[in-house]
């Protein structure tokens, strides 16, 4: 991929999207416990507070949609409460871990967790069916990148749109075919990374200083989302003309960017603090 000068000047124009993988989840921190008893090993009981905090970062995770989210329709939020209520729970790290002495139940264990909790997405597709959640800010989010065509040729520009139902924050990735890992949105020249809902954005346009240009090696090449409703988790970036080469390791890339900066609400607030995270990949081909 080359890349150069361009002062570039925006027609949105909305095309078929090429192939691309979506998923939504909810980020939160939440805390378990759990006490040794008769019945309950060291080992058991630190296991049992795991659980808890699992749980509790489920339950943060359905309080903070429905604080989130205004649906209207009773169906829709059936299904989506189904599939929040049915989701699964992926700890991203242990924030903290302890023992500690309660002064009626005698030895226990705390153990604090960052987690992503998953939504069941067949239940959530049946929710997408009664009713397009893509333009809905009363959804909970929902953000698509596409490209304006699936296959491209030796010496064409790519040209990519961003939309979000809501406004998001969003880190947009190219990785060519030859492995390469660029980061393309936010750059040098345009460093804003929150955005609008309910406006397309184009990739390159305004401040950009680069061109999706195809050039050799050709195959299989993806363009990754990440957006957020709090700021993403920093990566370790190289300026390279108007784009950043991406220093962090491809395995870790996904985990910093989950490492979302969540706010605490203030007192008196029902909702947990939490954040909305989106995760898409747009897969082209290049070609001769």
């Amino acid at each position: 991929m080359k890349r150069s000068l361009l002062l570039w000047i925006s027609f949105i124009v909305v095309l078929p999207a090429p192939l691309l993988h979506a998923a939504q989840s909810t980020i939160t921190e939440a805390e378990g416990n759990a006490c040794l008893g008769d019945d309950r090993s060291r080992k058991q009981t630190e296991q049992a507070a795991l659980t808890d905090a699992r749980r509790n970062a489920a339950e943060a995770a359905l309080t903070y949609l429905r604080s989130e989210t205004r649906v209207k329709d009773f169906v829709m939020e059936k299904d989506i409460i189904a599939a929040w209520t049915n989701a699964s729970v992926k700890i991203l790290n242990v924030l903290d871990k302890a023992w500690y002495r309660n002064a009626a139940t005698g030895d226990c264990y705390r153990m604090r967790i960052r987690a992503e909790v998953i939504p069941d997405e067949r239940a959530l597709a049946q929710a997408a069916r009664e009713k397009d959640p893509a333009d809905d800010p009363s959804g909970s989010l929902q953000v698509r990148i596409w490209a304006d065509k699936k296959q491209y040729r030796r010496g064409e520009k790519i040209r990519l749109y961003l939309k979000g139902n809501k406004p998001f924050y969003a880190r947009v990735l190219y990785r060519d075919a030859g492995g390469n890992l660029l980061q393309i949105l936010p750059n040098p020249y345009r460093k804003e990374n929150y955005f609008q809902g309910g406006v397309v954005y184009e990739i390159p346009s305004g401040d950009d200083r680069f061109d999706l240009e195809i050039s050799p090696p050709f195959g299989e090449e993806n363009i990754l989302l990440y957006a957020g409703t709090s700021p993403l988790g920093d990566l370790r970036l190289k300026a390279a003309a108007g784009i950043y080469e991406v220093e962090t390791k491809s395995s870790d890339v996904a985990a910093r960017t989950r490492g979302v900066r969540i706010e605490t609400r203030p007192d008196g607030q029902a909702s947990p603090p939490a954040a909305g995270f989106v995760e898409e990949k747009v897969t082209i081909r290049t070609v001769r």
